[in-house]
């Protein structure tokens, strides 16, 4: 499962014209699901991404993390972040998950998050959506479990 983390001061997501999920300070993590993966990775990429120490200190250092400012987490699923690149000049997919499982470990994701942190918002599986975001930094990882 890959998690592409972006500290934000702010993030929402659209669809439809409609804003359906915002933060202020915390991560937007873009979540991507692979073939293999299992709730296991799901679980562990949640305590990474709730632990992970990107947010500065009183020395200005990265040395807080979510958890402990206790920010806004914004989940956004994106079935384009497993997609094999090394060849030619268009994408391959083959690596992703199925659409059920994608759905499924995304929607596990988000209810272990919703479970474990206060403030949790997502955008919508198989929606096309506009991602708007204040990236503070920037400030950008990729996690992958």
């Amino acid at each position: 499962m890959i998690g592409l983390l972006q500290r934000v001061s702010q993030a929402s997501v659209e669809v439809d014209a409609q804003i359906i999920a915002t933060i202020d300070t915390g991560l937007l993590v873009l979540i991507g699901v692979e073939k293999a993966d299992t709730q296991a990775q799901a679980n562990r990429l949640l305590e990474r991404l709730l632990g992970y120490r990107v947010f500065p200190d009183a020395a200005g250092r990265m040395n807080l993390s979510l958890t402990d400012i206790q920010g806004g987490l914004l989940l956004v699923p994106q079935f384009t972040l497993p997609a094999d690149t090394d060849k030619g000049r268009r994408p391959s997919f083959s690596s992703a998950a199925s659409p059920e499982l994608g759905q499924a470990l995304f929607h596990h994701l988000l209810e272990q998050a919703r479970a474990a942190h206060a403030i949790v918002a997502a955008g919508r599986f198989g929606a096309d959506m506009q991602v708007h975001l204040i990236n503070d930094g920037p400030v950008t990882f990729w996690l992958q479990t």
